[in-house]
């Protein structure tokens, strides 16, 4: 028999199967259904053990801030975010980095609002983590 031949279709995946994986140290029911499926052909089951370095190549990108707003000591941005998603965290985390003297302080339409279904965190929590100024709604004096 073939190793191609040995190596079966997985059966679907449950819940309890979810949570069996688990428990046996897998991140979801599918990998522990391939562990065992290899573990059926015979072979050694090396789960994680390596890593793999790669490197993300660099763009260049630009953003457009929604407000500008001059003031007699210079000037600074103002962000209107109803949605705050994983992507404007990470662009504006690299703004901050490439340009730290640039201020951008933002406004959102809800400030308690979770950065995901079933995070713990909010935008704001979000913005004083990471030391940007935010308002709720509007835009304080």
């Amino acid at each position: 028999m073939t190793m191609m031949m040995a190596l079966r279709m997985p059966r679907t995946i449950s819940k309890r199967a979810k949570r069996r994986a688990i428990i046996h140290g897998y991140r979801s029911g599918l990998e522990d259904k391939l562990s065992e499926q290899i573990s059926d052909a015979g072979l050694d089951v090396n789960y994680e053990t390596d890593k793999i370095t790669y490197t993300v190549p660099e763009r260049q990108s630009k953003y457009t801030p929604d407000f500008r707003i001059n003031t007699p000591d210079g000037h600074f941005y103002i962000e209107g975010k109803g949605r705050f998603t994983v992507d404007d965290r990470a662009k504006h985390l690299l703004i901050r980095e490439q340009h730290p003297d640039t201020s951008i302080r933002f406004v959102f339409s809800n400030a308690n609002a979770r950065l995901y279904k079933g995070s713990n965190t909010t935008y704001a929590q979000w913005c004083e983590k990471h030391g940007f100024a935010y308002a709720n709604k509007t835009i304080p004096s």
